[in-house]
């Protein structure tokens, strides 16, 4: 494939880099999130998300119909390269609009799309994802939050855990047990949550690395109407298999410092000549453009309209482990291990402190190293499946503890 752009995809890239010059400030060395209060930053945002979905730049690949621009993956993929190139305020819309819509679009009424759509897309509504609990991480259909039918709602108790931006968000998409007599994988079902409503709670989790986006979410007799049901009762794997497909592309690459960085800090510290760190460099460096063709590859499947498949998933297990060893390696490089205590000598302001201590959530956020090396063998490789000896048992008979 020829990776330059053709007359039409030029003509865009120009349009979107126009209008990111117009409204945005080119990205600086500290981001926007640490800059600004986390009040100034939500306001930035919601008003960055308006204006894209104005012209048309918020979902590009979306009908024009449901405020898309009808355009191609292609250009998505152009927009998502400009936009990272300024100080974008994009992260409270990212599982609402990367996620949760498609979902509601996928399966949800007529009556939903109408209700829910346009104001996801400008931002005046957020969303977040209800699957893992304390017991159900990786096996999500191990879960346990109950709903029970009563007249035409459904009546929720449970918890959530690690739910991202659970306490700002105005709606959910939520996925409870409906049948506890039947297998795990059959007796679940998706709803739609107004996180707003009363029995709702949620506790953000003060994180190593300071931040809190992540939350607890408790649900005490929440009633839900069926009316809010996605899919059919009892079908409720088969909805989040497409929001988990969608969740992977979403997390596929990891922000925070590459090899590039490290190699500019250790020419600073002075430990660029040290052989052993060269050879780890040399290594990072391999990784990095071997993830780079991949995603290309990526690339070359969306100019020929096709879907990218679990070869996704390859991505996240090489950028989150080189992350957290890139970093690892950099805190090495300092004195102390890299505890330090005057901003104004902290190498890039503590970038390699803050993504250390977040690697190793983004290692399970999006589905484990585990789970992902498991979809690669299984559905790229066609490697025999991992014996699932609980796949056929009622639930209420699995052993718990």
């Amino acid at each position: 494939m020829d990776f330059n752009d053709t007359v039409e995809e030029a003509e865009f890239r120009a349009e979107a880099r126009a209008f990111l010059e117009q409204h945005l400030e080119p990205k600086g060395a500290k981001p926007l999130r640490q800059r600004v209060s986390g009040e100034e930053f939500m306001a930035r945002a919601k008003d960055w998300q308006a204006k894209k979905a104005a012209a048309r730049f918020a979902q590009i690949t979306w009908p024009r119909e449901m405020g898309g621009r009808g355009g191609t993956s292609m250009q998505n993929v152009i927009w998502g390269q400009e936009e990272s190139k300024f100080d974008a305020p994009t992260g409270p819309f990212t599982i609402g609009l990367g996620m949760c819509i498609p979902t509601v679009i996928a399966f949800g009424s007529d009556e939903h799309k109408k209700r829910y759509v346009e104001k996801a897309l400008t931002g005046e509504e957020i969303w977040c994802q209800l699957f893992s609990e304390p017991a159900a991480g990786s096996d999500v259909a191990g879960l346990k939050t109950r709903a029970v039918k009563d007249g035409d709602d459904w009546v929720i108790n449970g918890q959530k855990v690690w739910t991202s931006g659970a306490h700002y968000s105005d709606y959910g998409i939520l996925l409870v047990r409906t049948d506890p007599k039947a297998p795990k994988h059959k007796g679940l079902t998706m709803f739609i949550v107004d996180m707003k409503q009363q029995g709702v709670e949620a506790r953000p989790i003060h994180q190593a690395s300071g931040g809190r986006e992540f939350n607890e979410v408790y649900f005490t007799d929440v009633r839900i109407p069926d009316s809010d049901r996605l899919g059919e009762v009892g079908q409720g794997w088969k909805v989040a298999i497409v929001t988990l497909m969608n969740e992977r592309l979403a997390v596929g690459g990891s922000p925070g410092p590459d090899w590039s960085e490290i190699m500019d800090y250790a020419k600073q510290a002075g430990t660029i000549s040290d052989s052993a760190f060269r050879d780890k460099l040399a290594d990072w460096y391999v990784a990095a453009q071997g993830y780079k063709l991949t995603k290309l590859r990526t690339q070359t499947a969306l100019s020929k309209g096709q879907t990218p498949g679990p070869e996704n998933s390859i991505g996240k297990i090489i950028t989150a482990n080189q992350l957290q060893d890139i970093c690892n390696s950099a805190i090495e490089m300092q004195d102390h291990y890299g505890l330090m205590t005057d901003a104004d000598t902290m190498p890039a302001d503590a970038l390699f402190q803050q993504s250390f201590m977040w690697a190793p959530g983004l290692r399970i956020a999006g589905g484990t190293d585990e789970i992902l090396k498991n979809i690669i063998a299984e559905r790229v490789l066609g490697l025999p499946q991992d014996v699932r000896v609980d796949k056929t048992v009622p639930f209420d008979e699995l052993k718990q503890g």
